[in-house]
């Protein structure tokens, strides 16, 4: 190997003057190049809970009776979903890096209109989700409390003590968080399987399933959308990451399956019986037979995974609000950063609030879709779809389409298509012209939203998109510099121009 020309290129960076006006990443303030593989999958993971899910998704195929099977393959169906809505995120993942996640790819694949109905969709959603999480971990960890023999205390302030506690360890660092998370989740996951493969053991309590405005499968198919979501929160700590287009990449393309796999071992679990002792244990409490410690052992898993899944949209939702914020989509108050922590403070407080006054008309509850529920899922699986669409236009844009890619494309934006549209003939079926509503709201929120913009603050139009960029200190010096165009955009020019 020659390496005289590097032997060069350090005598001569060692004598280079310094740059007179270094360029820095619009999104440095995050603090660059600190979380491991380890803190990604625990951010993603968070999202997911997938220990509560497990038990959800095992009490629900229990319930499907004989469509048991049918059930199953509805679930198995959604897992392959998100699997290509992920090969579609990796398109953009494996060459980006953007604190705002699907916002920001959306706006490189397609045009600003549908990033911001995609921005729309992701804040929608992503309360939708914290403010539900939240709010059954409440409801948790009161009953973990009167199971210790601990007074009866306001769900409204159990929720208030969760919010406060969230957002002082989301401020405190992804780190700490992401790691604090990883360990609570593998810990639960862990004592839900052993449960799960338990001997079977019919249920002692009632099995009724609520699945209104949709049919059975419809329901299974979109509550699994809703136990994945969020499998693509890496992805907003792009610029924070250590190699983030390899890192969140391999995260992103792995949890979901990870997570999916655990799902329809659940309701494996759940269509065979042998989920009975669990679900006895979780829902039946001692009344159904369960030993004392095991209904308590139990409560706590899922509670804490309750906890964790608030603490992971906080600090994800945080990111999709600071990047609005940068771009001026929203208030510039939400850019400020924590200078010890490199955390969003204010994104965090103003997520987290949201998610609390949430708390306080949304209803816990354990026994099906609810009309929250089902808008949440709308929600999301309308910014899943956009994501597909954008993937097909940006890899077309820039000629790097494969007959993979146009494939995983194709059939992820047909699908999640396709399951919008089943579900609005479901709910019109059902009466349920709400969703129908909450449909065209979303679809035109984009328009609405870009039309405000370009009235009052077009400026901030060109700016949406904002990804993490080169620096000035990524360069060798003296081997080339950087400069910003008229764009804003950074260019990088060979030495001495």
């Amino acid at each position: 190997m020659n390496t005289s020309a590097l032997h060069a290129a350090l005598r001569h960076a060692a004598v280079a003057d310094p740059p007179v006006e270094p360029v820095y990443s619009p999104l440095r303030a995050l603090g660059r190049s600190q979380l491991t593989p380890l803190d990604l999958a625990g951010q993603s993971m968070s999202t997911m809970a997938p220990a509560t899910c497990m038990v959800f998704t095992a009490l629900w195929m229990s319930a499907a009776g004989s469509h048991g099977v049918r059930g199953l393959s509805a679930v198995i169906g959604a897992v392959l979903v998100m699997a290509l809505v992920a090969l579609c995120i990796r398109q953009f993942t494996v060459r980006l890096a953007a604190s705002g996640s699907l916002y920001s790819f959306v706006a490189h694949g397609l045009g600003k209109r549908a990033t911001l109905t995609a921005g729309a969709a992701l804040l929608v959603g992503y309360l939708g989700v914290s403010i539900s999480v939240l709010s059954n971990a409440g409801a948790d960890l009161t009953q973990v409390g009167e199971s210790f023999g601990l007074p009866r205390i306001p769900a409204a302030i159990v929720c208030a003590g969760i919010a406060v506690a969230v957002a002082l360890i989301a401020i405190r660092g992804v780190r700490f968080a992401t790691r604090l998370i990883l360990l609570i989740e593998v810990c639960t996951i862990g004592l839900i399987l052993a449960l799960l493969l338990q001997t079977p053991e019919p249920p002692a309590f009632d099995l009724t399933v609520t699945s209104v405005p949709f049919g059975l499968f419809v329901f299974l198919a979109m509550q699994t959308v809703l136990n994945l979501a969020g499998f693509e929160s890496a992805a907003f700590f792009g610029p924070e990451a250590q190699r983030p287009l390899r890192t969140v990449t391999r995260t992103v393309l792995g949890t979901p399956l990870l997570v999916g796999a655990l799902y329809i071992v659940a309701g494996w679990a759940g269509m065979s019986g042998h989920a009975g002792t669990l679900l006895n244990a979780y829902f039946g409490g001692t009344a159904s037979g369960a030993s004392p410690l095991l209904v308590l052992v139990v409560n706590i898993g899922v509670c804490s995974s309750w906890i964790a899944s608030t603490l992971g949209f906080a600090q994800a939702g945080s990111r999709l609000l600071y990047s609005m914020s940068l771009e001026r989509i929203i208030p510039a108050v939400f850019e400020k950063v924590q200078p010890r922590f490199r955390t969003p403070y204010a994104c965090v407080a103003l997520f987290v609030g949201i998610s609390f006054l949430g708390t306080l008309w949304h209803t816990p509850g354990h026994g099906g879709s609810t009309a929250f529920d089902a808008v949440t899922e709308i929600t999301l699986l309308l910014g899943y779809t956009l994501v597909a669409f954008a993937a097909l236009r940006f890899l077309h844009r820039i000629g790097e389409h494969t007959p993979g890619t146009r494939v995983a494309g194709l059939a992820a934006a047909a699908a999640g298509s396709g399951l919008l549209a089943f579900a609005a003939v479901d709910a019109g079926r059902s009466g349920g012209w709400i969703y129908l509503a909450w449909c065209a709201a979303l679809g035109i929120s984009g328009p609405l939203w870009y039309a405000v913009l370009r009235r009052y603050r077009p400026g901030s139009i060109d700016a949406i998109g904002v990804f993490d960029s080169v620096e000035t200190a990524d360069l060798l010096p003296g081997a080339a510099s950087l400069r910003i165009d008229e764009h804003g955009r950074p260019v990088l020019s060979p030495p001495g121009r």
